[in-house]
């Protein structure tokens, strides 16, 4: 068998245009927003482009939400940069271990093995003046000692009584508790037990964590007696994994000073939540670093106030990151840039590659000139497209009609109360069908071919082009007796092929049939004598690949909603190619 290519003379031959082509779409509102914000954006390095560009979430996490639990605040919009570093459940995993830098304190328990000329093992306690006893040594300053050194510490003490063939091992065995309090904008401040080595994560997780609209997460202290002993910052834990160890004393507190300056990111970027800035981090090149937007993204939006009024400004990344942020502010990473290419896929019958990335404005029989088919095996006549922007109008339109249905059934007045319960009952039913139908996924389909011509239109980003498969079947489905796909005869009527299918069940609507081409079209049709659809004005002849479906019939009883069910029905076997019952 020999292949063939589409070829230009091919397509001239098996394709003609038709006379009037398809127009171009035309554009988006929001495209052309865009496109004068582009323009305006070359013309002036900060642009206003209140006019051009909304935000999709407007608010900074101050209000009207700052007196919301923290479940309803975590719905208002983006969270604090570190606001799920409190959720898990890491307080139940703290370790009884204790760190090299840990200080020993009063009430620690310490190991002491001591062997050669001198064999002792005992287990003492530091006592409240930081000392431990030894006999025949006496007491041992251990307070404040590092973990690390207790060894050498006791060694050294221990030979100095017993210089020669004594040989010492201390171990530091067990902590006392020290008591920390937590305050400032946590969940639970208070006083809360612990570790002397616990982090200071421990202690502020013991809190609740930090208030995600009032809390610092880069400004936490420890006081010891009043004075700062210690600062933290939590966004170098949480970019780099560093956090400084600390041990802490009875009595400590841990502050969260209030929450800093406060800059919102959307779109375009890796990190979309609210980052809090220092006072050495004011301009865009932090956001830059912190939000690490995607690679797509080009231009950023900035929306604010400043003394003299609201901003409203846009430029590239590259001037963003000289721009000086205040709080408040919301930054808005966009995708200016508008690809010169697209791609769309070919399916059904055909050969070689099924995606091919095309010039943005390429035409179908543009791109069917190099698609290499079987012309035995393919139904080249009958090319259709799929397209997302016909499913989008398609679904919208049967929900639509759905909602229609929904208004009239359930506000159909009932006279009695045995009318009140049949039109309750239908309800019900007719409530079970429209939750069945919005299941129903349109298919998107494009007529571009009819009588041997096919219209040369422009491509979308997206497209499936389907060239069926030959086929010498024609498919009966819907409200027959037994579902089936029979072989075409070209003397056979709908009647026909009907009864080979077993007939019309009783539910069945035989005075309009739904006839689906193999090009995606569709023809009503009564049945007749002949092999000929009625339709309207004109006769359509079946040919093999097209498909019979029969509706159902729907029941006169249901006065409210029989021409809204009725519509729906046809929509959804013409956009879905099913039957719904």
């Amino acid at each position: 068998m020999s292949f063939h290519k589409f070829s230009c003379s091919l397509i001239c031959a098996a394709f003609a245009l038709v006379a009037s082509q398809l127009a171009d779409a035309q554009q988006s509102l929001s495209e052309e927003q865009l496109r004068q914000a582009r323009i305006a954006a070359q013309q002036s390095q900060n642009v206003d482009i209140s006019q051009y560009i909304q935000t999709t979430n407007n608010d900074t996490g101050r209000s009207p939400t700052r007196n919301l639990p923290n479940a309803q605040r975590q719905q208002q919009g983006p969270q604090p940069f570190g606001a799920n570093l409190f959720q898990g459940g890491f307080v139940a995993e703290r370790s009884d271990g204790l760190n090299s830098q840990y200080k020993v304190a009063p009430g620690d328990k310490v190991a002491i093995q001591m062997w050669g000329a001198v064999t002792r093992s005992e287990i003492v306690t530091v006592d409240n003046q930081g000392n431990i006893f030894v006999q025949d040594v006496g007491p041992i300053m251990v307070k404040d000692v590092p973990a690390s050194r207790l060894n050498s510490v006791m060694t050294n003490s221990i030979k100095r009584i017993f210089p020669n063939n004594v040989n010492v091992y201390t171990n530091l065995l067990t902590a006392t508790p020290v008591s920390v309090f937590v305050a400032g904008p946590v969940e639970r401040p208070g006083q809360y037990a612990g570790l002397a080595s616990d982090s200071i994560l421990f202690y502020l997780n013991r809190a609740g964590g930090i208030d995600p609209v009032k809390g610092s997460y880069r400004h936490i202290s420890v006081l010891r007696d009043g004075t700062e002993v210690a600062n933290f910052d939590l966004y170098a834990f949480l970019r780099k994994g560093e956090l400084e160890s600390f041990s802490f004393k009875d009595n400590d507190v841990v502050l969260v000073k209030e929450q800093g300056p406060m800059i919102t990111v959307e779109g375009e970027a890796r990190n979309a939540v609210m980052f809090e800035l220092t006072d050495t981090e004011k301009s865009g090149s932090d956001i830059v670093d912190y939000a690490r937007p995607k690679q797509n993204a080009s231009h950023v939006a900035v929306t604010g106030t400043r003394q003299e009024g609201p901003l409203s400004i846009y430029f590239t990344i590259e001037d963003f990151k000289d721009f000086t942020l205040v709080d408040g502010d919301i930054v808005l990473f966009n995708d200016d840039f508008r690809s010169d290419i697209i791609s769309v896929q070919i399916t059904g019958s055909f050969l070689g590659p099924s995606f091919y990335t095309l010039k943005k404005g390429s035409r179908l029989v543009d791109l069917l000139s190099h698609i290499e088919i079987d012309p035995q095996a393919a139904d080249y006549k009958n090319v259709y497209i799929k397209r997302e922007s016909v499913i989008e109008q398609q679904s919208m339109l049967i929900e639509e009609s759905l909602q229609r249905l929904e208004r009239s059934i359930f506000t159909a007045p009932a006279s009695s109360d045995g009318e009140a319960a049949i039109r309750a009952r239908e309800a019900e039913l007719v409530t079970q069908f429209i939750a069945r139908a919005r299941q129903v996924e349109p298919l998107g389909k494009v007529i571009v071919a009819d009588s041997d011509n096919v219209a040369n239109l422009r491509l979308e980003q997206g497209d499936i082009i389907v060239i069926p498969e030959q086929t010498d079947l024609i498919q009966v489905s819907g409200e027959v007796l037994m579902p089936k796909a029979i072989v075409y005869n070209q003397n056979a009527s709908i009647g026909d092929y009907v009864s080979w299918a077993g007939g019309f069940t009783e539910r069945a609507e035989d005075e309009q049939i739904v006839i689906l081409h193999a090009n995606g079209s569709t023809s009503f049709s009564g049945l007749n004598t002949s092999n000929y659809w009625i339709g309207g004005n004109t006769d359509t002849v079946l040919m093999p690949g097209d498909q019979i479906l029969v509706l159902p019939k729907v029941d006169t009883k249901l006065l409210q909603g029989i021409k809204d069910i009725t519509q729906i029905l046809y929509q959804i076997a013409i956009t879905a190619n099913v039957v719904l019952d």
